[in-house]
C-alpha cells in the first residue's frame, strides 16, 4: 500500500506537572462564562478550588457541575444539561476521568445544538461545531481528552454506545499528571490496561483501501503512518510506567510515562479506532457490570492471539516497544513475545486473567459473541476478519483462560 496518514487532534495539547494551572490562560479567549463538569470526588478537590479560583481572576463567571456519576447515564446528561442552560456557558471544562470528560462532551453538543443525545449516537451526526472544549484529565486511561467519541450509557439499551464526531474533540487538553498522584492502584491498573490496549489495538488494526473520501466518511481510518507513531510511542510509555505507578502511585516519574502513553494512545485510536477486544468488551461490561478497562484488558491477549498471523509484523512492533524483541527471531516470534508481555504485565497489576473472572457464565458466551459484531466500527477495524464463529472463538477462549486454542 501507499503511505497514508491521517490525525485529528485537539488544536492545543499541553502536557507536564503543574500544566493545570494554564486552564485560565487558555479559557480567557475562548469564552467569559465556563461551566465545569466534573464529578464528586473533585469536586471536594482543592485541585478544582484553585482552578476555579484562577478562572475568576482571570475575569470568567464560573459554575461546577459536579454530579457526574460512572458510564455517563443518559439522566445524569439531562441533569448537567438543564443546569448548564441555567447557567449559559459559552465554554466548557471537563475535569476528571474519561467519565467526566464524555460529558463534558456530550454537554458541548447538546447545548450548542439542542436534542437529545439519541440524536447523535453514531458517526458524523453532530452537525457542527460545539460549545468550546477544554478537558483536564485526572486519569490516566481513556485518552478522552484526545479523542473525537464520547461513549453514554443509555437506559433503554443494554449496551453503551457512542457519539463519534471530529467536532467533539476538545480544543485544549491539558494533562498534567499530578493530577493522577491520588488516584488508587485499582484505578490506576484498569485505567493503564485500557490505555496499552488502545495502542495496541491502534498499531494492529488493519490498512484501510483509501481515498479522497475515506477521512470525511469514516471516523476511525484504520492503521495509519501517524497512528503508528503515536501507538509505538504510547506502547513503549505504558510498558515502562503502568507497573511502577501500580506499585507506588506517588512516583511522578511513572505517573507522567503512564499519562503521556495514555494521551498518546488516545491520538492513536481516535484516528486508527479499536478493535475486537473493545467490540466484545462492551457486551461482557453490560452483563459483568465490569470496568472497561479490565475488560479490554482480559480479552486483549487473546485477541492478540488470534489475530497474530494476519498483524504478525504490527505485533512484532509491540515486542520492540515493550523491549522484549529479541533481535535474532522473525517477526513471529517477537509477535508472541509481545503477548507473553501484556500478559505478564496485566497479571502483574491484578487484571482478570480470563471472563469467567470476571463473571460471565457460559451460558452467555454465545450472546456475547452476536452482540460484539454490532459494534461495526470496530469490527471492520480487526486486522482478521471477524464472523459469529471467529467472535465465538475468542469469546471461548478467553473463557477457558486458554489463548492456545486460537493459535495459528
Amino acid at each position: 500500500m501507499s503511505l497514508f496518514a491521517s490525525m485529528r487532534a485537539p488544536r492545543t495539547i499541553v502536557f507536564g506537572s503543574g500544566q493545570r494551572n494554564a486552564v485560565p490562560g487558555y479559557a480567557r479567549p475562548l469564552g467569559q462564562k465556563a461551566l465545569i463538569v466534573t464529578d464528586a470526588r473533585m469536586g471536594a478537590s482543592a485541585d478544582l478550588a484553585a482552578m476555579v479560583d484562577g478562572l475568576k481572576a482571570a475575569g470568567l463567571t464560573v459554575a461546577v457541575f459536579d454530579q457526574t456519576l460512572p458510564e455517563v447515564p443518559l439522566e445524569c446528561i439531562a441533569q448537567c444539561v438543564a443546569f448548564g442552560r441555567a447557567f449559559g456557558p459559552d465554554l466548557l471544562i471537563g475535569l476528571g476521568g474519561g467519565s467526566c470528560l464524555d460529558m463534558a462532551k456530550v454537554a458541548a453538543v447538546l447545548l450548542r445544538h439542542g436534542g437529545s443525545p439519541r440524536d447523535y449516537f453514531g458517526e458524523f451526526k453532530v452537525p457542527g461545531p460545539v460549545l468550546p472544549l477544554i478537558a483536564v484529565p485526572t486519569t490516566a486511561g481513556t485518552g478522552s481528552e484526545a479523542t473525537p467519541v464520547a461513549v453514554v450509557a443509555d437506559s433503554e439499551r443494554l449496551l453503551k454506545v457512542g457519539i463519534a464526531s471530529p467536532h467533539i474533540i476538545p480544543l485544549v487538553a491539558i494533562c498534567d499528571p499530578e493530577l493522577t498522584l491520588s488516584a488508587p492502584s485499582g484505578l490506576t491498573a484498569i485505567a493503564g490496561a485500557d490505555a496499552l490496549t488502545h495502542a495496541i489495538e491502534a498499531l494492529t488494526a488493519g490498512p484501510r483501501v483509501v481515498d479522497a473520501g475515506s477521512s470525511l466518511d469514516h471516523v476511525f481510518l484504520g492503521k495509519n503512518a501517524l497512528s503508528d507513531g503515536h501507538a509505538r510511542e504510547a506502547i513503549g510509555h505504558l510498558a515502562r510506567g503502568l507497573r511502577r505507578s501500580v506499585d507506588n502511585g506517588q512516583d511522578l516519574a511513572a505517573r507522567e510515562s503512564v499519562m503521556y502513553g495514555a494521551l498518546l494512545a488516545g491520538l492513536a485510536f481516535g484516528t486508527a479506532g479499536t478493535a475486537a477486544a473493545h467490540a466484545i468488551q462492551y457486551p461482557v461490561g453490560a452483563l459483568t457490570k465490569t470496568a472497561h478497562g479490565a475488560g479490554v484488558a482480559c480479552l486483549m491477549p487473546y485477541a492478540m492471539s488470534f489475530n497474530l498471523s494476519h498483524a504478525t509484523q504490527s505485533m512484532a512492533e509491540v515486542a520492540v516497544a515493550m523491549g522484549v524483541a529479541e533481535a535474532g527471531d522473525d517477526a513471529r516470534g517477537n509477535g508472541e513475545r509481545a503477548i507473553v508481555a501484556v500478559e505478564t504485565l496485566f497479571a502483574g497489576i491484578g487484571i482478570p486473567a480470563d471472563l469467567k473472572a470476571l463473571g460471565l457464565r457460559e451460558d452467555q458466551l454465545d450472546w456475547t459473541a452476536e452482540q460484539s459484531l454490532g459494534a461495526a466500527r470496530l469490527v471492520k477495524n480487526n486486522p482478521r476478519p471477524l464472523d459469529l464463529s471467529a467472535m465465538q472463538a475468542i469469546v471461548r477462549a478467553a473463557f477457558a483462560g486458554d489463548r492456545t486454542r486460537l493459535a495459528h
